[in-house]
């Protein structure tokens, strides 16, 4: 029986993040360059998007780009960056209605990229269907730190009592304040850590990690992570017997 026929659409996670590691090691293992396992990434992009919306989830975020790739060699990072122009595609947007955000520090990605999803993000904005999140040049220490700094300006100046900060005050000033935190946390190709990816707003998600690389992370993929995310009790630090109550 196929894990599509088996979700239940009644307890769909309203939030999943999605780590997608292991286009490099897809390519290698093929024998080709890298820069064809992003391609490969990136129509697995627009599947899992379709089907996420199909399934009736709210809020899908990717991982696309993170502070640390910067690192990455020259050409591997302007090649991620083209593809990230010619992988948007407005059409697929349209036909599921879905809506495009992005997250991270924004100012560091070229001009012409930046327009180009801002284009995107307004073109979208009325669409009132699933909404589709990159965190491009994203770090969750970068998000807490800045969230940090605006809290202490606040105070600073007067516009803030410090004894009423608290954890929602937090949340207020991160750069995912405008969508629940995740139910799902996603990471494929065989890796076991967060790095770096939503740290707050993961305190009480469930964790799934597969081996798959992500070029190979199709629907039926998805579908298996909603359901052993289905069977798990979400207990919030309570008892199981305070959650039946």
């Amino acid at each position: 029986m196929l894990y599509k026929d088996q979700v239940d659409k009644t307890r769909i996670p309203a939030h999943i993040a999605i780590i997608m590691d292991g286009n490099g090691r897809w390519a290698k293992q093929r024998g080709l360059v890298r820069s064809l396992g992003h391609q490969a990434g990136a129509e697995t992009v627009h599947v899992i998007a379709e089907e996420a919306s199909n399934l009736g989830v709210k809020y899908l975020t990717l991982y696309t780009f993170s502070t640390e790739n910067w690192n990455r060699p020259a050409d591997e990072v302007a090649a991620l960056m083209s593809l990230l122009i010619d992988s948007i595609e407005e059409e697929t947007f349209m036909k599921n209605n879905i809506s495009f955000r992005i997250i991270g520090e924004t100012e560091k990605l070229p001009a012409d990229v930046l327009n180009r999803l801002n284009q995107c993000v307004q073109r979208t904005s009325k669409n009132t269907g699933m909404c589709l999140v990159l965190a491009l040049s994203y770090s969750s220490k970068w998000e807490i730190t800045k969230a940090v700094k605006e809290i202490s300006e606040k105070v600073a100046c007067g516009e803030l009592n410090i004894n009423d900060i608290t954890d929602q005050t937090v949340s207020q000033y991160l750069a995912t304040n405008f969508m629940p935190d995740p139910d799902l946390l996603i990471r494929t190709g065989g890796e076991v850590r967060l790095s770096n990816y939503m740290l707050w707003q993961c305190a009480y998600s469930e964790l799934y990690f597969c081996d798959t690389f992500w070029p190979d992370f199709k629907e039926e993929e998805l579908c298996k992570a909603i359901c052993d995310y289905q069977r798990r009790e979400r207990r919030f630090g309570k008892t199981s017997e305070q959650i039946l109550k």
